[in-house]
């Protein structure tokens, strides 16, 4: 099927016309199917007063059919251990569970059944593919293998496409280094974070990671390959080219936001998991393209626990322009901004910890980790960012160095975000490094409560 240049060429470039007709059909199926086999999504939809044939056009789809979110899918876990009410298939056809990470609480569990897990690594292959992987590739997975779909939806890929898979795991980044060296990797897959985190032990061990076997680096898991300066620092750090990917664990495959050899974002494969941008306040109401607001998702194929009408939480905006690779699916060109549930309000501003990376990242003698710390005085909001200077720079004044990159990175955000945040300047390799997804702020803000004092 793979031809060199796209996994399926007629299905990557076909019209949009052509395309949609077949979503629509796809999307008719599957409304039948929850309707008719799955009481979540039946009293989910009578509730609403819903009903699969009141959808004869993708307007009407994104008019009519209620929107689905995480908390639902835990409380009806809770409600009906330990997969909730839709499932979709029969517990014996299961094939694998794994589930999300619970930070906030029990994890919501995944199910699979056989012929999605087939269909899936199929699905996962294409975006790999997409994103420049090759038969031949050794692909370094420095992903977390546990409940946590991304590492494991990674294998799947690989192995479908081909090439070979080195799942190594988070972690251990001497050993990883050592490794990577060794076998000769070419490929890495893991979060942004742990791959900057990767560059600076590299640097320290005395590696030139400039001239490491890597080509190309796939980065899922959390915003920031798309953001210029994370971009800049791991393609000039480690040689290579960046390619962003990944939707979210719930909408497995996941890797149906992937970026061509172009990066001008990733492409969005709407014939396998349908992609709405919405307006915030207003799941029902279609954003026009290039008009930024929240991302819903659906599966158009998937059977075992489908989600139709996904509300992700996170934000993005699309565009249908051509793409010079080809292919005719619509982009989001400046990726995943973040969550929609990580942007901050600070004296009445909203900002994302993205965006106050994508900042930092453009002073000269900052390095890569930083954290925001919100704090109450009085009534007012106190913002600090804790950012530490760049390894590289020794300068012979280092308190001199610090006090005026102190003011330059006040300047900048204050420029960039209208607020004013206060600065410190750390030493390299003062904050926590994360092996997976970092955690940017500390909110020691007191939570109101209603009905509290």
């Amino acid at each position: 099927m793979a031809d060199g240049v796209y996994w399926d060429r007629e299905k990557e470039t076909r019209s949009r016309e052509a395309r949609e007709a077949e979503v629509l059909a796809n999307l008719q199926s599957q409304l039948r199917f929850v309707y008719d086999a799955l009481p979540f999504y039946r009293s989910h939809y009578d509730a609403h007063g819903f009903h699969p044939d009141q959808v004869k056009s993708l307007d009407d789809f994104s008019k009519r059919v209620p929107i689905v979110t995480k908390p639902m899918l835990r409380d009806d876990q809770a409600a009906a251990p330990p997969f909730g009410r839709y499932l979709g298939c029969e517990a014996a056809d299961i094939i694998r569970v794994h589930g999300s990470s619970g930070t906030s609480g029990k994890p919501t569990l995944y199910a699979f059944s056989r012929g999605d897990w087939d269909y899936i690594a199929d699905v996962m292959a294409q975006g790999l593919y997409t994103c420049g992987v090759r038969p031949g590739d050794i692909v370094q997975l420095a992903t977390v293998f546990s409940l946590f779909m991304g590492g494991w939806g990674s294998l799947l890929g690989v192995e479908r496409l081909g090439a070979t898979a080195f799942p190594l795991g988070a972690g251990e980044t001497e050993r990883q280094l050592d490794l990577m060296y060794r076998i000769g990797a070419t490929v890495l897959i893991t979060t942004p974070t742990y791959a900057l985190h990767m560059l600076e032990t590299a640097r320290a061990l005395g590696y030139d990671a400039a001239k490491s076997p890597l080509r190309l680096g796939i980065f899922i898991g959390e915003p920031g390959s798309s953001i210029p300066g994370t971009r800049q620092a791991l393609e000039q750090g480690w040689g290579i080219k960046v390619r962003d990917m990944a939707t979210t664990s719930e909408m497995t495959p996941w890797s149906t936001n992937a970026e061509c050899e172009a990066a001008a974002g990733p492409h969005v494969m709407q014939d396998e998991v349908w992609t709405e941008i919405v307006a915030k306040d207003d799941s029902s109401r279609l954003l026009p393209d290039g008009e930024s607001g929240a991302i819903v998702y659906t599966h158009l194929k998937r059977r075992s626990q489908p989600m139709i009408r996904f509300y992700a939480g996170d934000e993005s905006h699309m565009v249908y322009e051509p793409c010079s690779c080809g292919r005719t699916y619509p982009r989001l060109p400046a990726g995943v901004y973040g969550r929609l549930d990580d942007m901050l309000l600070i004296r009445g501003a909203n900002v994302y910890p993205s965006q106050v990376q994508r900042s930092l990242l453009e002073v000269p003698g900052t390095g890569v980790e930083f954290k925001i710390v919100l704090e109450k005085k009085g009534a007012l909001d106190h913002a600090t960012v804790l950012v530490e200077r760049d390894p590289a720079a020794t300068p012979a004044d280092i308190d001199h160095f610090a006090a005026d990159l102190r003011e330059r990175v006040r300047h900048k955000l204050k420029n960039d975000t209208a607020v004013n945040f206060e600065v410190d300047i750390l030493p390299p390799n003062t904050l926590e490094r994360a092996l997976s997804k970092a955690k940017r702020v500390d909110d020691r803000r007191p939570k109101y409560r209603p009905g509290g004092h």
